[in-house]
């Protein structure tokens, strides 16, 4: 095995991701990623701690390129269109990025201060975007647990293939969110009238 040079944490959780965006974060072995970079297996141990190590690392990736993506296209948006544009973003996340975008699905563990800034960044720019819809506290947690359920549901069955019908999967999606959508105006319509 010829070696490889400049092996670094960075470069293992590329290899790591890309290895997991193409055959699923469950699939991905440390003994794939050794051989990705043309080093001996041990040697990886130097980068990440085994697996469970290289998985949080995949977890941080992936949750700051979603949270870099979200933040992105909610710029100078509001509204319906803001929450559509960061819907769509996630969906195409997912779809472009299945390995690294499993990672980012468990909650972070108490006390790794890491993950929980990353997950804080994503549920900050959703809140913010929901923001116009007049929701706080709980009804704020709620719509942005909605919202995730709702993009990861329909893209991690998208993507799995899922969807066997011959009917247009961005207009079943499109609708999901209109429906979405009338949710978050009518609850805001019955706060209004309290």
């Amino acid at each position: 095995m010829a070696r490889s040079v400049g092996v670094s944490r960075e470069r293992v959780v590329v290899v790591a991701a890309a290895l997991a965006d193409e055959h699923g974060l469950e699939a991905l072995t440390l003994a794939q990623v050794a051989a990705r970079l043309g080093v001996k297996l041990p040697s990886l141990y130097n980068h990440v701690d085994g697996l469970p190590g290289l998985r949080r690392e995949l977890a941080l990736l992936g949750g700051r390129e979603l949270a870099e993506r979200l933040r992105d296209v909610a710029v100078g948006k509001a509204g319906d269109e803001a929450v559509v544009a960061i819907a769509d973003a996630y969906r195409a996340f997912v779809l472009a990025h299945p390995g690294r975008y499993g990672a980012t699905v468990r909650a972070p563990a108490a006390g790794d201060a890491e993950l929980e800034e990353v997950a804080r960044a994503i549920v900050k720019t959703v809140v913010a975007v929901l923001a116009p819809y007049g929701l706080a506290g709980d009804e704020a947690t709620h719509a942005v647990r909605g919202l995730r359920s709702l993009v990861h549901g329909f893209a991690t069955l998208e993507q799995a293939g899922g969807f066997g019908l011959a009917l247009d999967k961005d207009a079943s999606f499109g609708r999901l969110l209109r429906a979405y959508l009338e949710g978050l105006r009518a609850g805001a319509a019955g706060r209004e009238s309290e």
